[in-house]
């Protein structure tokens, strides 16, 4: 029995050893099927990302159900926040439009303080810039896209109006108030260098001292970005006693941003503001919009999605610009409710007229 046993055993071994010798002989290639199994699905895996990145942003506010829009409030007439937590102004404007484009309402839309821009960039969870950005070689740099400039800024002075003060050079040797440390100083320091004029500077710690220091007339100007001069006279007591110089010493460009990579995205942001600006330009207004759904040209009627294509080149509903110029009207209504003469900030269109009445303003044809 036993050497039946030791044989029976020895002939199992053998049996088991020849059975793993063959699946050793096999193994190689079936570890390349493997890992060629795996190389092929992690590149269809990477393929289906790659794709997907190329509308995350979109396909992410969508499936949120609602646009995130980073501003900074405090700037009367480009965005400001009342004691019910109504936000509006310009900058404000131009997010509900891009929020309307995408959903048909501005009611998909929420409001953070974006901080910084670095914040930005190195977080997901906002959308859209929106804050009276400077459009700048630097800023690109750090890995943003500028939309269309929506408002043509500029550094200016404001001085009383029933003064001696009618250009920069009367203020050379003159008071002249500016906020301590930012562009604006450094702007001030540069052209009053360049152009050989004496500076006497009175430096301040913020925007909000700037009109009590005017009104009390121990500056003869402050000197900041044209739409923060609009803000600070809106706030004085006498503010229709001053004027804004008509000179500008910088170029203040403004847009709104988006991250590089958020292309399609971007393209939303472009064409929302060029629709508000063709929607001024072919005299399409909130008011008279129904009704020219039914005009004869053919520019306003892909405008307005009555000739179909433009919203599915976005990836949008057909009356995307129909949505957005319902909800906050065209650019020269935007413009004159937030900050236009008969406005709270009373500025004047400037460079901000269309560029059909001598102004910047432009935006590229609707057509194919």
């Amino acid at each position: 029995m036993g050497e039946c046993h030791g044989e029976g055993t020895q002939n199992s071994q053998n049996a088991r050893s020849n059975l793993f010798r063959k699946k050793a002989r096999r193994s190689p290639r079936s570890l390349r099927s493997l890992f060629l199994y795996i190389a092929i699905a992690g590149l269809v895996i990477a393929l289906g990302a790659a794709d997907a990145s190329a509308q995350s942003r979109l396909q992410r506010i969508r499936a949120r159900g609602h646009l995130v829009c980073g501003v900074e409030t405090g700037v009367a007439g480009f965005a400001t926040i009342d004691a019910q937590r109504h936000y509006s102004g310009l900058d404000i404007d131009i997010c509900r439009a891009v929020t309307a484009a995408i959903f048909g309402s501005d009611q998909n839309l929420r409001f953070v303080e974006a901080a910084t821009l670095e914040q930005f960039v190195a977080s997901n969870d906002i959308d859209l810039v929106s804050r009276r950005l400077t459009w700048s070689l630097r800023r690109e740099g750090l890995g943003l896209l500028f939309g269309p400039v929506m408002f043509y800024d500029g550094q200016g002075f404001l001085v009383p109006r029933q003064g001696s003060i009618r250009n920069v050079r009367q203020l050379s040797n003159q008071p002249i108030c500016v906020t301590a440390g930012g562009e604006n100083e450094f702007n001030l320091n540069t052209y009053f260098k360049l152009h050989n004029l004496v500076l006497k500077k009175v430096l301040l710690r913020s925007l909000d001292q700037a009109g009590a220091e005017l009104s009390a007339r121990r500056c003869a100007a402050f000197s900041a970005d044209l739409s923060e001069l609009g803000s600070v006279r809106s706030r004085m007591r006498d503010g229709k006693q001053f004027e804004i110089l008509p000179e500008h010493i910088s170029k203040e460009p403004l847009a709104q941003a988006v991250r590089q990579g958020d292309d399609q995205f971007f393209n939303v942001l472009r064409w929302t503001v060029f629709a508000m600006i063709s929607a001024e330009e072919l005299g399409v207004t909130s008011a008279n919009l129904d009704e020219m759904t039914k005009s004869p040209d053919p520019d306003i009627k892909r405008l307005l999605g009555v000739i179909a294509g433009n919203g599915q080149s976005l990836g949008l509903d057909e009356k995307w610009a129909y949505s957005v110029i319902k909800t906050v009207g065209n650019y020269g209504e935007a413009f004159e409710r937030n900050v236009g003469p008969r406005s709270a900030i009373g500025l004047d269109r400037g460079a901000n007229r269309l560029w059909t009445d001598g102004g910047l303003l432009y935006a590229p044809s609707v057509r194919p």
